[in-house]
């Protein structure tokens, strides 16, 4: 009878173990950002494993790589047509705030237009 208890105590614990894993999501390190986001001006990133990156802003389609060290990401444009100062990169907080939201915070950025896109919440697409 002890036993029954403790297998069914077991395999409860188990089950609740593996339907919680179901429902994570990573908070922090590129595999949180990776994924196709958009917000409510329109614009579509899409971040791939590999640290890369494509965006769409209306007509402009830009490129470029991420680094990304926890909960901080810099963001290095590498093609297209960048709008005025944003050549240089552009530094943010991030948090998944759940698994089909990211919101990014300014830590250090001169380009106006990466500034207002990157800073509206970004939903998974």
């Amino acid at each position: 009878m002890k036993i029954q208890l403790a297998f069914r105590i077991i395999l409860t614990g188990a089950l609740v173990g593996l339907l919680g894993a179901c429902a994570t999501y990573p908070s922090s390190g590129s595999g949180a950002l990776v994924g196709t986001w958009t917000n409510s001006l329109g614009t579509v990133w899409t971040i791939k494993a590999d640290n890369t990156f494509d965006v769409v802003v209306g007509k402009h389609h830009l490129w470029g790589n991420l680094t990304v060290a926890g909960d901080t990401v810099t963001i290095h444009e590498t093609g297209g047509k960048p709008a005025k100062l944003c050549s240089s990169p552009g530094v943010y907080k991030f948090a998944r705030t759940s698994q089909d939201t990211l919101a990014f915070t300014l830590v250090k950025d001169r380009c106006k237009e990466r500034i207002k896109n990157v800073t509206l919440t970004q939903h998974r697409k």
